[in-house]
């Protein structure tokens, strides 16, 4: 028990330092809980020698994770992104898939090698693009929205695919047929039983956090069981287990209980991996792994490039779209684990995607982030990319000297005061559901985002005599300003920061005004206070009001933004 102990104690030690080292480099703590796994396993330091305990931790691991996924897989989901992320999601994983094998079959493996491997790389991280997406707030931007729709489509396969996988085990077509037979007769049943039963007790699972976090865990767990007893994987059963529970109404609750235990747990799964590789195996594999990887870097990139662009989004939309997939996902892992299980790979595949999977992962993190720096290098040569009559770009016939970036919230106000004041105000968001809602209203309006030198050149926003900017991205209004004041010194330009050093680097590149709208609240209600001071009546005078352009708000479908922290 001692040795166990002392095993585990330094195994966390390790797995932090390497962890806080990858987050110096701005890297998914991923990299560093596999890294981990490398120094503890027998190609260095040899500390997994009770391996039992680490194999148990990660197959929970899994579990956790892929019930998370399922949770997050609500069958109304899809339909939010559209048409061009469930071809792009398809037309990405056909086309990887086919040039992933035939690359495989010239490097020289195997067919059934080739078809592990080549599916394995369809599948990119939805955990650690969200992530991305969050720190840079594009979440709602176009790409985002359709970066996320592909990716959950991509999601939907995995699962098919690990469900296939899963009952393959069986070995023989009448058995797997069997088991398929079993699978859907126990599904069906757990549907009936969520929508007419689970769902009539909510009131009493969700009146104690202590009794719902357990019932989440043996639902969860206890289906994974299941599901294993009738020939399938406990992978699957997870999954199946959440996306039951994704169309209850305490799903949201859920999620935020386990993320916990999920985090914990999942580490040990990249810490085993880790633990598999070795140098011997690193290097055996290295061609293999460089060729497989630009692959992955850089070819995955061009089809979805290609893909939205026959679809006439612009070349920097399908750019950044593309990057999102530039790396394999947690699913690629898991995928090449249950082929190693049921034994159609050799453990040493496993070897070189995870070796992949750091190296892409990495890579593309980098690749991502500075995004912004790296489009207008490659602008120029990714014409071939780009059709006419663009989705995102319209003939504007009439020149505007108002504009208002962003008009989501603190725009909302804003745009009210500017239609009083001018008529020739056009609003720019990157929101497309916010651009439908204007063009309903009549308000003018274009789809587009202030780092697009490009649409700034069309619109030719430097001739303007007012633009306001909501975004708080400090880079996109430096960028603003510098495309402003290199042609208009006069041009009055108001912008927003979250911070007040960011505004006060605005200040000193030529900002007029910086709005800080943590600040603002706070001002505006002192300033009630001394108006109105004890007189109640003015009060509700005052709440009277805001209720009216709350309801107004709720009508338009905004919301304040959440901010949610989560270990990745």
């Amino acid at each position: 028990m001692d040795s166990l102990i002392t095993q585990f104690s330094f195994l966390i030690l390790i797995v932090l330092l390497i962890s806080f080292i990858a987050r110096l480099l701005k890297q998914p703590l991923i990299i560093g809980y596999i890294v981990a796994g490398i120094i503890a396993g027998p190609g260095l330091f040899n500390i997994i020698y009770e391996t039992a305990l680490i194999n148990t931790f990660s197959e929970l691991g899994i579990s956790f994770l892929l019930f998370l996924v399922g949770l997050n897989l609500s069958p109304q989901v899809i339909k939010e992104y559209g048409k061009i992320s469930l071809i792009t999601g398809l037309g990405q994983i056909i086309f990887t898939s086919l040039f992933g094998y035939l690359i495989c079959i010239k490097l020289g493996f195997s067919t059934i090698i080739s078809l592990y491997i080549s599916v394995a790389l369809t599948f990119s991280s939805t955990i650690i693009i969200m992530k991305l997406l969050s720190d840079k707030d594009d979440i709602e931007k176009l790409y985002g929205k359709i970066s996320i729709g592909f990716l959950l489509v991509q999601d939907l396969v995995a699962i098919l695919v690990l469900m296939g996988i899963s009952s393959l085990g069986q070995g023989v077509v009448g058995q797997v047929l069997f088991t398929f037979s079993r699978g859907i007769i126990l599904v069906l049943l757990l549907i009936l039983f969520t929508r007419y039963i689970l769902n009539r007790i909510t009131n009493f699972l969700t009146s104690s956090q202590e009794f719902l976090f357990l019932f989440v865990i043996v639902w969860g767990l206890g289906l994974s069981f299941l599901f294993r007893y009738i020939g399938f994987s406990m992978e699957i059963g997870a999954l199946t287990a959440g996306i039951l529970l994704s169309t209850t109404s305490y799903n949201y609750a859920i999620v935020s209980k386990l993320k916990v235990l999920r985090d914990f747990f999942i580490i040990f799964f990249f810490i085993f991996l880790g633990s598999q590789l070795t140098f011997q195996e690193i290097l055996k594999f290295l061609p293999q792994s460089a060729i497989l990887s630009l692959f992955i870097l850089i070819g995955n990139p061009l089809i979805v490039m290609a893909l939205m662009g026959t679809f006439r989004y612009t070349k920097r939309t399908g750019f950044l779209a593309g990057l999102t997939v530039a790396q394999i996902s947690e699913f690629s892992l898991i995928l090449i684990t249950m082929g190693v299980k049921i034994g159609h790979i050799p453990p040493d595949i496993l070897s070189l995607v995870t070796f992949v999977g750091v190296i892409t992962i990495g890579a593309s993190t980098y690749m991502i982030l500075y995004a912004d720096r790296i489009y207008p290098i490659l602008s120029r040569y990714l014409n071939i990319f780009e059709r006419k009559n663009l989705i995102e770009r319209e003939v504007l016939t009439k020149r505007f000297g108002c504009f208002l970036i962003g008009y989501n919230r603190t725009g909302f106000d804003i745009l009210k005061s500017l239609q009083k004041l001018y008529s020739d105000v056009l609003v720019i968001d990157f929101n497309p559901s916010v651009i439908k809602t204007l063009k309903h209203r009549k308000i003018n309006c274009v789809y587009g985002d202030a780092e697009d030198i490009e649409l700034l050149e069309l619109l030719k926003i430097n001739r303007a005599y007012m633009v306001i900017s909501t975004a708080p991205d400090l880079s996109t209004n430096l960028l603003l300003l510098k495309f402003i004041r290199e042609k208009n010194k006069k041009t009055v330009i108001l912008l927003t920061a979250r911070q007040i050093s960011d505004a006060l680097i605005l200040y000193e590149n030529g900002a007029d005004y910086v709005i800080l709208p943590h600040f603002l609240g706070g001002l505006y209600t002192a300033q009630l206070i001394e108006k109105f001071k004890t007189h109640r009546e003015n009060y509700v005078d005052e709440s009277d009001k805001q209720i009216q352009e709350l309801m107004e708000r709720i009508v338009e479908g905004q919301e304040h933004p959440t901010v949610e922290k989560e270990i990745k």
